[in-house]
């Protein structure tokens, strides 16, 4: 952003040092004495702006099968973790305030048991077929019961996803790929796009929620062959024919849900060949007029594509670069969007942090945050999504970790979860991205800001080096802000209040932690 003659100061004041609030001993965070080092400059022009934010979301796989079936006390625990707006009175936040819900609908794993092949019964999954090959609407209880809490905690916005075809309409019978080859013959996809549009209504009718987008595949570019967990590679064209039968099936059924494509399993699929020819370039695939493959003119298809940050998200120069080819690719077709809709820590990373290992530690959420940066900024992603919103496994999966029992236990949240609150507690749906800058460049502090539909300025600040920051906020010519709030995320702290004091519009920024500031404008 420019410089401008004239730059109306954010009256913010001085942060830091912490006294203990009395709400499980976190911190209401001041500020006492100045940074080493120059302060750092942050401008807000409000008057440019970028895409427009959908939503933030989590997904239910697969623990919430079994934790959904959990003592009361516990679930609204998890529930309040995940979809709470509230502020308590002390000022401090229940939850993360996720906007949108991802619903899976299983494949029917889970009836099979062992014979299934899926080794870890945790990744099975029902469907909603009874035996008799009608449809029994108690199943899938526990995933109902978070289903309908997200809707009581005021979640909007809810995504079906299946990992696999219900295994009565598979090649092979099973939920996965057992030779590498897509797991749907042509002759079933009209039946499978049916079975989305009975489960879409069925669920209307038993909970009165709406399923605003159904996704029919995932990943297809994967073999799905190792019998880890439900799936099925596609060639696009075999994605085009589902999404055309699913529009037909949604439409016969007068169903609002919309369709969002293909949540390719790394974003280099969407806008290059890379390795997996006739499953990659898929913008070009589905959203390209001249394309064979296209279902842009579907009425039903919303102009979106998505894609998953798997794999890509390190060295961070890397990652940018990456991005912004996906963002020139994205913006060659009008009116089409970018959806980030799956997201953990798989892999090595170039050794930056492994998948591996459950870590509730703010590197954890420091590295999170970097990728949703990234993602929003450089990708100019629309939606954001995690994978599985409640784990039970020993891997930096999980928004919520809880024990690996079916019936009850212990849950506890990890700095993944209060991370992503920093954006998704604040950048509410219909919010616009709008142009920030740091003084600093990406060198150091990774700025973000946004302007959402109440006319609240809500600034993420990641700060993932050591030292702190002095920072001062300032926005362009002619702009005014009115009293600001500001919550931490870092070692001490979950989405703590911050209390502004200060003085010169200047506050300080903990080393190794993540600040989001709020104002009315």
């Amino acid at each position: 952003m420019q410089n401008s003659q004239h730059l109306g100061t954010l009256f913010l004041g001085l942060l830091m040092a912490a006294s203990v609030s009395c709400n499980g001993g976190e911190p209401v965070i001041e500020t006492v004495g100045p940074a080493d080092g120059p302060t750092v400059t942050i401008r807000i022009d409000p008057s440019k702006k970028y895409q427009t934010i959908r939503n933030f979301g989590g997904s239910d796989a697969w623990a919430c099968q079994f934790a959904g079936n959990w003592p009361l006390a516990k679930k609204n625990g998890i529930a309040d973790l995940l979809f709470s707006t509230d502020t308590l009175a002390d000022g401090h936040l229940k939850g993360i305030g996720l906007s949108l819900w991802r619903f899976n609908a299983g494949g029917g794993t889970t009836e099979q048991g062992e014979a299934s092949g899926i080794r870890d019964e945790w990744r099975r999954a029902e469907s909603f077929f009874a035996a008799d090959g009608g449809y029994d609407w108690n199943k899938q209880a526990g995933q109902m019961w978070f289903l309908n809490a997200a809707k009581e905690r005021g979640v909007k916005e809810f995504l079906l996803f299946p990992n696999t075809p219900p295994v009565q309409f598979t090649t092979n019978g099973k939920g996965y790929s057992t030779n590498g080859q897509p797991n749907l013959a042509s002759q079933q996809f009209d039946k499978f796009a049916g079975y989305l549009a009975d489960v879409i209504d069925g669920i209307r009718k038993k909970t009165g929620i709406t399923f605003q987008y159904v996704s029919p595949a995932n990943e297809p570019q994967w073999d799905w062959s190792d019998g880890g967990q439900e799936g099925t590679p596609y060639f696009n064209n075999q994605v085009a024919a589902i999404t055309r039968s699913l529009s037909a099936a949604l439409l016969r059924k007068n169903l609002p849900t919309q369709i969002n494509i293909a949540e390719a399993g790394q974003i280099e699929y969407l806008y290059s060949e890379h390795n997996r020819p006739g499953r990659a370039s898929q913008i070009t695939a589905f959203f390209d007029k001249n394309s064979a493959d296209y279902i842009g003119n579907l009425p039903n298809v919303i102009p979106a594509i998505s894609g998953h940050s798997y794999f890509t998200t390190s060295p961070y120069k890397t990652a940018v670069q990456k991005r912004k080819q996906l963002a020139n690719a994205v913006a060659t077709v009008p009116g089409l969007e970018y959806w980030q809709t799956e997201y953990c820590i798989l892999g090595d990373n170039e050794g930056e942090i492994k998948g591996e290992g459950r870590d509730l530690s703010i590197t954890s959420g420091l590295y999170i945050a970097r990728v949703i940066h990234n993602d929003l900024v450089n990708a100019n992603a629309t939606a954001w999504h995690w994978w599985l919103s409640v784990s039970p496994y020993d891997y930096k999966d999980g928004l919520v970790y809880i024990d690996k029992n079916k019936t009850d236990g212990q849950y506890q949240s990890s700095k993944m979860l209060w991370a992503l609150g920093n954006f998704s507690r604040f950048v509410r749906p219909g919010a616009r991205r709008v142009e920030a800058s740091s003084s600093l460049g990406t060198d150091g502090l990774l700025v973000s800001s946004y302007l959402n539909t109440n006319n609240e300025l809500v600034t993420v600040i990641v700060n993932s080096d050591n030292e702190e920051r002095e920072v001062q906020l300032a926005l362009g010519s002619g702009q005014q802000a009115g009293a600001a709030k500001a919550y931490e995320t870092s070692a001490q702290s979950d989405l703590a209040p911050m209390k502004l004091n200060g003085s010169g519009g200047k506050f300080l920024i903990k080393g190794r932690s993540i600040v989001t500031v709020v104002n009315k404008m």
